[in-house]
This record gives C-alpha cells, sequence and structure tokens, in this order.
C-alpha cells in the first residue's frame, strides 16, 4: 500500500505533506511540537486536521469531504505505552484484532499464535499484561497491531518508554517485521531511523525541512534539526566560490557534486573536527568563528562545548586547561578541508 497524505492543524501551526512508497518504511524526526505526532493522529483518525487529505493506494482516509471512521481504515498506531486490555490474556490481546474483523476464535488464535512467535513472545500466550516486562508488553503489542492486517503501521516512539537494556532485542523485532511493509517510525534515536527507514522525514516548526535516503540525511543533512540528531555542525548560507556565505559566517569548505554559484548551500562539519581557542590562533587558518561558550556537557569520553549554534569536541584535559566555561568567549577554528559543501 502506497501513502499519500498532508495535515494541517491551525492552532499548532502544523502544516506537513509525505508520501511512503508500498512496501516503504520512512521515519519521521524533529524536535519535541514540530507536529509528528499530530500526522499520526490523523493518519490514525483519531484527530481531525484542519485541512488536507489522505489516500491509501485508491482509498480516501480522509479529504475536505470524507472523513472515514479510524476502525475502517485498517491502519494501526503504536505508542510509547503498550496499552494492553489488562483483563484479557496476552493471546486474546493479540486475537483482538483479527476476531473484529469476523475470524473465528479458533482462526483468530491460530494468527494470534503466529505473531507473537514472531516477535519472540509466545511463551507469554496465557500471561496477563500485568504479569509483563516492558519489552515484554511493548512485543505483544506489536503483534496485536500486525495481526490487525493494518494496511498502514505508524509507530510512535515505540522504544521511548523501554529499559536500554531491553532496546537493541526490540530493534531487531521490528527490523524483522517491517520488512516490505508499508509504515512510519516517530523516533528521536538516529539509530532507530538508520536500522529501521528507507527514508528520513525531518520536521521543523510543523513544516518539512528535510526528506531523503537515511544515509545521505544523517551524513549529509540540509537541516539543522537534521543535522543536531546525526551530531553534526551545520550552517547554511549561500554558495560563493568555495564557501557558503550566511548572515553571520562565511565557512570555507570542498563542495560536494554540481552546485552554481548563488545556490542555496550547507556547510557541514563534526564537532571533533573543531579546535577550541583562547584568542585567534596565528597563522591565516580558512575558518575562525569568534563565539560565546552557553554550555558545556559530558559525551563519553569528551566534553561537548556549544556556543552560538556550533559544537566542538575537546578533551576534559583541555577543559581544565583552557579553563572553559559558560559565558566565556572562544574562538572556534575549523580547517576547511574537515568542511562539506552541499545542496541545501
Amino acid at each position: 500500500m502506497s501513502l499519500t497524505a498532508s495535515a494541517r492543524f491551525d492552532d499548532r501551526e502544523v502544516d506537513i505533506s509525505v508520501e511512503v512508497a508500498d512496501g516503504e518504511t520512512i521515519a519521521i524526526v524533529g524536535p519535541n511540537g514540530a507536529g509528528k505526532s499530530s500526522l499520526l493522529s490523523a493518519l490514525a483518525g483519531t484527530s481531525r486536521p484542519d485541512a488536507g487529505s489522505a489516500r491509501l493506494d485508491d482509498d480516501v482516509l480522509y479529504d475536505a469531504t470524507t472523513w472515514v471512521p479510524a476502525h475502517r481504515r485498517r491502519t494501526a498506531l503504536l505508542a510509547q505505552e503498550p496499552l494492553l486490555f489488562p483483563h484479557l490474556s496476552v493471546l486474546e490481546n493479540v486475537a483482538f484484532g483479527p476476531r473484529s474483523t469476523g475470524a473465528p476464535r479458533r482462526a483468530a488464535h491460530e494468527i494470534a499464535h503466529a505473531w507473537l512467535a514472531q516477535v519472540g513472545a509466545e511463551g507469554l500466550a496465557d500471561r496477563r499484561p500485568a504479569n509483563l516486562s516492558g519489552g515484554q508488553a511493548q512485543r505483544v503489542a506489536v503483534a496485536r497491531a500486525l495481526a490487525a492486517e493494518p494496511r498502514l503501521l505508524m509507530l510512535d516512539e515505540p522504544m521511548a518508554a523501554l529499559d536500554v537494556t531491553v532496546v537493541p532485542a526490540m530493534r531487531q523485532v521490528l527490523r524483522r517485521v517491517l520488512v516490505d511493509r508499508t509504515a512510519i517510525i516517530v523516533t528521536h534515536d538516529v539509530l532507530d531511523a538508520l536500522l529501521l527507514a528507507d527514508r528520513v522525514v525531518v520536521i521543523e516548526g510543523g513544516r518539512v525541512a528535510e526528506v531523503g535516503p537515511t544515509q545521505d540525511v544523517f551524513t549529509h543533512p540540509r537541516s539543522s534539526f537534521g543535522a543536531e540528531l546525526a551530531g553534526l555542525n551545520l550552517v547554511r548560507g549561500t554558495l560563493r566560490g568555495s564557501t557558503v556565505v550566511s548572515e553571520d559566517l562565511v565557512v570555507e569548505g570542498t563542495v560536494r557534486g554540481e552546485m552554481a554559484e548563488g545556490e542555496d548551500a550547507v556547510a557541514v562539519f563534526t564537532p571533533a573536527a573543531v579546535a577550541v581557542h583562547l584568542h585567534r590562533p596565528g597563522g591565516s587558518p580558512r575558518n575562525v568563528i569568534e563565539r560565546r561558550i552557553e554550555q558545556i556537557e559530558p559525551l563519553g569520553s569528551q566534553m561537548r562545548i556549544r556556543s552560538g549554534g556550533l559544537s566542538a569536541d575537546v578533551t576534559a584535559a583541555a577543559v581544565a586547561e583552557l579553563d572553559l566555561a559558560p559565558d566565556r568567549d572562544i574562538v572556534l577554528v575549523v580547517k576547511a578541508s574537515e568542511v562539506s559543501i552541499h545542496p541545501a
């Protein structure tokens, strides 16, 4: 099933359009409040947008004159919390979908057993939800969603509430069951997108800021949030020769691919490529940027310096040696060879 959808929510200043090919999984990423869950609620039929339309193949889910009730859409939305029926066994929870569409009890149980096996939870069939761990309950929720044979599967931060120790196993479950399935996953975790999605849609301020193959978005991001999620610095501006000129910066780098003078462009570089100084260094480094430290935070064995929309990774020893602290003025230096320039 292919999906073409748009949704506008005036009170939230959200206006988003997406397309999902048959058998494709897309990841939607963006800051809190960007509109990701609003889109899923429109597609699931739990929230009606002020304008827009959605079509699964030739079937209209909603448009200006049509609103198909949620229970008739054959879409499934899996949220952070499993929301299993507490009074039913695991088997009956998973069988609920087939039973609600008219399947006989025995056939529904066979379908439920098959999906529980798919997610590695068949041994839980006789338990009640209260006796499941968080990871077990989420596996059962996945099986219940898929047992209903949804034409579109939507997952809204499905691993956000799980203990970190069970997340890798849950990713493997999802990676297996999402193959050749039309699906949308909303996530804040770059690893979820890299392992589960064919393409990524970045939403910022209620609008689509970037769309592209997963690997491309995280190696050559064109949006601020895409760069932040990938752990990269991004400067947006206009191409002038081998530089990107923004409102307050000129960043020199290497132009990747065919680009025209004056074209919108982004300069991308890693925090590890940024050197931190207290004063302008000697010589003629290509990129010298004066900033004020806003935040210093630990990042593994490194310390991340955040200043004026840019990040630099330095050692704890360097922080102590330079006496770095919030509100201190610093100079960031980046070699031009460490900067890649791409179309915006």
